[in-house]
């Protein structure tokens, strides 16, 4: 059982890390786009779906669970209908993210998605049964003050944007954080009460299906609002590189988008939707960092005691799982005892 669980934290660990790095490159070339000339909301949301198929080679991994449940007997139908229903939930938050990024420098934008987890803890409670316990509602409670902190603050942010719009985008990030914290649990409760299998191949295609749709969403949003008719003339005039820059922006934000999006569903896989959120929660308290570095964000007190605040409400969390993890091992422990015997899967 101990080298089942040491299995396990190394699962975690391996996809937590890369869920930080690739959300740290994903949002800061986000920006850049941006920051080079580029004003297409759409696009911008189109890219962080249009990798989808990049995810297709993750197929052939070996699972994460050591006991993989019987592939899932949902029907096509079923299937065709969650797809669609979460692509476009993915859809909505991305073009919302899109707009916040444009109105919102990196460190305020990260820092207020970081409320994604308080979020998540709700739907949580409400559509996955998961515990509201203290050291849970304390994180929350952390989470929210960070993000009132940090949106106060985004008031006399120095940008090339209107005060109008900054409020804009405060709210949209926080909309949109909200809005995604709302489909990883929707799409936990997919996994166990309609695909009923959390397989590794289920969760990579679920990554792909409503990534796709979501990616198709965006494209059409594309063509109808015209945006596809500036596309030309911001690549001649991109301020990052120039036509090779501007590809190689979008391209990469599409990349690190779905690398990305692979490790939180081997996330969601191996533990939770709300221990994936933990995750994001980390990688959205880390990336002002690389912004201060990259974009010479301004890091004032405001936002340093809100990444500090957002730091605390993850170890909070951190500690909950801590229990859990230790309540089940001292449950199994007492369950191979009353068996006789010590092997792993001597419990159910």
């Amino acid at each position: 059982m101990a080298a089942l669980r040491w299995q396990w934290r190394i699962t975690v660990a391996v996809a937590t890390s890369v869920v930080l790095v690739t959300q740290s490159a994903g949002t800061l070339l986000g920006r850049l786009y941006f920051a080079g000339g580029g004003r297409s909301k759409w696009l911008a949301s189109v890219a962080q779906s249009a990798g989808a198929p990049l995810c297709l080679p993750f197929l052939c991994l070996p699972p994460l669970r050591v006991k993989s449940p019987p592939p899932s007997a949902a029907r096509p139908r079923d299937l065709a209908l969650i797809y669609l229903s979460l692509g476009l939930l993915i859809s909505a938050s991305n073009l919302m993210y899109s707009y916040a990024l444009l109105y919102l420098p990196v460190s305020t934008f990260s820092l207020l998605c970081a409320s994604q987890l308080a979020f998540n803890a709700v739907f949580s409670y409400f559509l996955n049964a998961h515990r509201f316990t203290p050291p849970v509602l304390n994180s929350v409670a952390l989470l929210t003050f960070s993000a009132v902190l940090v949106a106060v603050g985004s008031e006399s942010d120095a940008s090339n944007t209107s005060k109008p719009e900054r409020r804009l985008g405060v709210a949209l990030a926080l909309a949109a954080s909200a809005l995604f914290a709302l489909t990883l649990s929707l799409m936990e409760l997919s996994f166990e009460r309609v695909i009923k299998a959390r397989t590794w191949a289920a969760a990579v295609e679920m990554e792909v299906w409503t990534n796709s749709v979501a990616a198709a969403a965006a494209a059409a949003g594309l063509w109808a609002s015209g945006e596809w008719r500036r596309v030309g003339e911001e690549m001649e005039r991109f301020r990052r590189g120039g036509r090779a820059g501007y590809v190689m922006t979008l391209v990469g934000t599409a990349a690190a988008w779905q690398v990305y999006a692979v490790g939180l569903v081997a996330l969601v896989e191996a533990a939770s939707a709300l221990f994936a959120n933990v995750a994001c929660t980390v990688g959205t308290a880390v990336v002002p960092l690389a912004a201060v570095a990259v974009f010479g964000d301004a890091m004032d007190a405001a936002k340093a005691v809100a990444m500090a605040i957002a730091f605390w409400g993850f170890g909070s969390y951190l500690y909950q799982r801590y229990l859990d993890d230790s309540n089940a091992q001292t449950g199994d422990d007492s369950c191979n005892r009353a068996n006789g015997s010590d092997a792993p899967d001597a419990c159910p």
